[in-house]
């Protein structure tokens, strides 16, 4: 990237999470909708504080990029933006528990069940679950029935058992038995490529855009979170907990296996650089169009933190 690339992805990335942001304040208020009962006020509480507490939204960040390409990055993109991010905020109340990752730190702030309380702690993930699709599926995400249920189906793989939670349990099998390079690679794609694998799908599908357009974004979602997941390990081994918000070290004090610790960190680098290359190749239809998504590709391998 050049420094006036870098500058755009930057202010882009900002104003796409301070969209997100406040849409996220609104759907997290205390007030219940219609056909809700009532919105416990600390359950609301541990929600707010799971996933209003910062972050690069870079999953909402690709949902509304992704549709831009169709022209389709309108309140409709936004509230899929922050539906995902839904979901992804509960992934981490979860991750950080002590039956999980054992986290005291996230974003740089207490985890949620230290904030709180465990069983809070689930509740509020559990809840940001169910939001995700009810922000979705409502009436308030103008797009025809079959954009609705399409982006209701994609996510709910992405983030099932055959996507990010079975990812999540592979890693905790990992810990007691260390898999081999094709295991690690599998249970990254599901754990955190999943959803990002379905941030840049979103986009096509929000537009409704062809069958060939969806699967050369996905494509794209793919590439970029093995990069993600390669930077992250990377990062996990090399910066300290004050650069990353969260602790590190933890990965190689586990005996968890990962591609880093099979290959080493120039190993991981050059992976990167490779990934970058093969991302930015998908987006060639799509010219000036996807430069910042380009660039996301680009960040996501670079990142420090």
């Amino acid at each position: 990237m050049t420094s006036d690339d870098e500058m755009a992805f930057e202010m882009a990335l900002i104003r796409r999470a301070a969209a997100v942001e406040v849409l996220l304040r609104r759907l997290l208020d205390d007030r219940a909708l219609s056909g809700e009962i009532a919105r416990p006020e600390r359950l609301m509480a541990a929600m707010r504080h799971g996933v209003l507490n910062g972050g690069k939204r870079l999953r909402p960040f690709l949902v509304m990029e992704s549709a831009a390409l169709f022209s389709a990055d309108g309140e409709a993109a936004l509230r899929v933006a922050a539906a995902l991010e839904c979901v992804h905020c509960y992934s981490l109340i979860h991750d950080d528990l002590p039956a999980m990752d054992d986290d005291d730190l996230r974003r740089g702030q207490p985890t949620v069940h230290k904030a709180f309380d465990e069983a809070t702690a689930i509740l509020a993930g559990d809840a940001l679950l169910t939001l995700a699709f009810d922000i979705i599926a409502g009436e308030a995400t103008a797009l025809p029935a079959e954009r609705r249920i399409a982006l209701v189906l994609a996510l709910a793989r992405g983030a099932g058992a055959g996507g990010m939670v079975g990812g999540q349990k592979l890693d905790l099998e990992a810990e007691q038995t260390p898999p081999d390079e094709a295991g690690v690679i599998r249970l990254q794609a599901m754990k955190t490529g999943a959803l990002i694998r379905f941030a840049c799908e979103a986009g096509a599908l929000i537009a409704g855009a062809p069958a060939e357009d969806c699967e050369r974004l996905a494509e794209f979602g793919s590439a970029i979170g093995l990069a993600f997941q390669l930077a992250d390990d990377l990062l996990d081994l090399t910066a300290d907990a004050s650069q990353m918000g969260k602790a590190t070290g933890k990965d190689a004090a586990a005996g968890k296996a990962t591609l880093v610790a099979l290959h080493g960190a120039n190993w991981a680098r050059s992976q990167l650089h490779g990934l970058v290359e093969q991302a930015h190749a998908l987006l060639e239809p799509y010219g000036d169009g996807a430069q910042l998504l380009r660039e996301a590709a680009t960040f996501v391998a670079a990142r420090n933190s």
